[in-house]
């Protein structure tokens, strides 16, 4: 029995986790919850899989739960997050709050020993090197849950990082993928929401429309993988088929393939290095009939290229990168700024920052602090937007 401990339960992730649970009783327990604003579903989720202890993120919505005489014990704040991310009985954490807010708990759960199914890309994006070496020092598995990096960790099962010529991660191309550059100024945050393929939230349904998404997995996968920006590519693949694919030094390419449904790379992550059977429809590669595949277009996609400079520039500058970009898309879907400002605040503020090197948690929360009290500023003040 593997005991796990789900943050972010009430997102996409963790509801599809729960679903994977349910599935497989004999094999997993849910030990620790924790939300953020949705109580009424981790209401209903404390009913149904009955963990011993739940956090949420401010102090009403945890005195609103405490009135219902739930039975777990409910803790609030960050100490509540970890707390679950910690909790003793726990075997493996599901990381998967959305944005800066998960590097805290995921780094709380590995040096807890915890070992990670990681669904929250930014812990590695602000603080890739502190993670991957505290992860080492204890002996914790980082088992990847994005679909792109489960699909590189399972095509590179058992082999040897030297045989790898590239890391070759797909994109659906977002809602926008057909749109020209020229039209981008004028998209409307519903219109940047309709995303063709994957049902997800809402500021990663906008990364993903302006291809930033991509890029801050670029950066995840730079450390996950140990790999430098130049043997990591980006393929736009309309059908999200192809999760992703590895160029060997021979130039073979193994690709994996799958419907896109996230039940696949979480199931695979929980139950590693085992597979669990029946956990998606079978593909149909004779109904599906076409796969195709086309180079990212950086002038319509900038942000990408943001990130791989972001990547190369090192230190802080990945965490001021996410830390902008966040602030960017909040303001797009409250229509402050265009969909294109979103690239231009992101890029102003990374002109304007010095990149340092970091050693501690504390100083990239520092750093990302800062870079999003002065990406506000900007946006107030319309600086060059």
């Amino acid at each position: 029995m593997k005991y796990i401990s789900i943050l972010g339960s009430t997102g996409s992730i963790g509801r599809s986790t729960l679903d994977v649970v349910s599935q497989h009783p004999e094999l997993f327990r849910v030990a620790a919850l924790a939300a953020g604003s949705n109580i009424k579903l981790l209401e209903d989720q404390i009913h149904t899989f009955r963990p011993e202890v739940v956090a949420v993120y401010n102090d009403a919505s945890a005195e609103e739960l405490k009135k219902k005489n739930l039975p777990a014990e409910i803790l609030a704040g960050e100490q509540g997050l970890a707390a679950v991310a910690s909790f003793d009985k726990t075997d493996m954490v599901v990381s998967a709050i959305v944005g800066s807010p998960g590097l805290l708990p995921t780094y709380e759960a590995i040096k807890a020993g915890k070992d990670i199914a990681l669904a929250n890309k930014e812990a590695l994006v602000m603080a890739g090197k502190l993670i991957m070496e505290e992860a080492s020092s204890r002996g914790v598995s980082i088992i990847p849950v994005d679909s792109e990096h489960s699909a590189v960790f399972q095509c590179l099962h058992g082999r040897d990082m030297k045989e790898v010529k590239k890391v070759i991660l797909t994109a659906s191309g977002g809602s926008l993928r057909t749109r020209s550059a020229a039209e981008l100024e004028n998209i409307t945050p519903a219109e940047a929401l309709k995303h063709p393929n994957w049902d997800m939230g809402r500021k990663i349904t906008i990364d993903s429309a302006t291809l930033m998404n991509k890029g801050l997995e670029v950066i995840e996968a730079r450390w996950l993988f140990d790999v430098p920006a130049d043997r990591i590519g980006v393929i736009l693949h309309p059908q999200s088929i192809v999760h992703s694919m590895v160029e060997f030094v021979d130039s073979s390419v193994i690709a994996q393939m799958s419907l896109p449904d996230m039940k696949g790379p979480i199931s695979y992550a929980l139950s590693y290095p085992d597979r669990l059977g029946d956990v998606l429809p079978a593909l149909d590669l004779a109904a599906i009939q076409e796969l195709t595949f086309e180079k990212p277009d950086h002038e319509k996609y900038p942000c990408l290229s943001l990130a791989f400079e972001a990547l190369r520039a090192g230190g802080t500058m990945p965490c001021v990168l996410n830390a902008a970009n966040e602030v960017a898309v909040d303001a797009f879907l409250n229509e402050r700024i265009a969909f294109t400002g979103i690239h231009r605040v992101v890029s102003r503020i990374m002109e304007s920052h010095s990149v340092e090197d970091y050693s501690t948690v504390e100083e990239v929360m520092e750093a990302s602090d800062r870079a999003r009290k002065e990406t506000e500023e900007m946006i107030m003040e319309k600086i060059k937007i």
